[in-house]
Formats: structure tokens, C-alpha cells, sequence
């Protein structure tokens, strides 16, 4: 599957639409960066049930500013519409390919819970 470019006009539909959607936050300037996209190309490869996704930050300031992206690459996983995973650094790929066995493995029903629960106690 191919890696989709993230924009602010289609940012939000791409999360809504997608049960799982994970997001390299990245810049054509960045050396990590270019040394993790074939890593990230590949896991994209092997897990077409994933939206892979990628923010170009000098493109889509707006995007980068608004999850308070402070260190490239970064990357995001979103679950059902909830960020479960944020953390600068590129991966090598059996560590990418960890965190997304960790990430399918995500009790989706017990984190909204938690988020329910949460939003009754603040």
C-alpha cells in the first residue's frame, strides 16, 4: 500500500475514516529521516490493514505546530481515532515492526473506557 501525504485538508478525514493509521512526522532535510523512510516503506508493504501516512513539517507547519512536533522524525499511531503512540526517533525495522504488533494489540475497548472515564472525573 502506498504511503499517503497528510495535509491539513485531509488530516482529519484520514484519521476519522481509518481504524488504525500510523504517521511519520518528517522533513526533506532530516538525515534520520531519509535513513528510516525505506523502513517505514517496507512495514507499509506488509500491513495493508494500516493507513501509512507521512506530514511533511516544512509543508504542513500547521500540523507540525498543533501536535507539538519538536524533534524529527516522529512517529504517531492512532487507534480509533486516539494517539496511543508518540515518541521522536527513527526505528530500525524489527523494532517498527515490534511497535506495531504492540499497537494491533491495544485493548481499543478498555482505552476508551479510560477516556470516558477521564472526561467524567475532570
Amino acid at each position: 500500500m502506498a504511503v499517503l501525504d497528510l495535509t491539513e485538508e485531509n488530516f482529519e478525514q484520514t484519521i476519522v475514516n481509518n481504524d488504525f493509521v500510523i504517521i511519520d512526522f518528517w522533513a526533506p532535510w532530516c538525515g534520520p529521516c531519509r535513513g528510516f523512510a525505506p523502513v517505514y516503506e517496507a512495514a507499509s508493504e506488509n500491513h495493508a490493514d494500516i493507513v501509512f501516512a507521512k506530514v511533511n513539517t516544512e509543508e504542513q507547519q500547521g500540523l507540525a505546530g498543533h501536535f507539538q512536533i519538536r524533534s524529527i522524525p516522529t512517529l504517531m499511531i492512532f487507534r480509533e481515532k486516539v494517539i496511543i503512540y508518540s515518541q521522536p526517533g527513527a526505528l530500525p525495522a524489527g523494532a517498527f515492526d515490534d511497535l506495531i504488533a504492540r499497537a494491533k494489540e491495544v485493548d481499543m475497548a478498555k482505552v476508551h473506557e479510560e477516556i470516558a472515564n477521564e472526561s467524567k472525573n475532570a
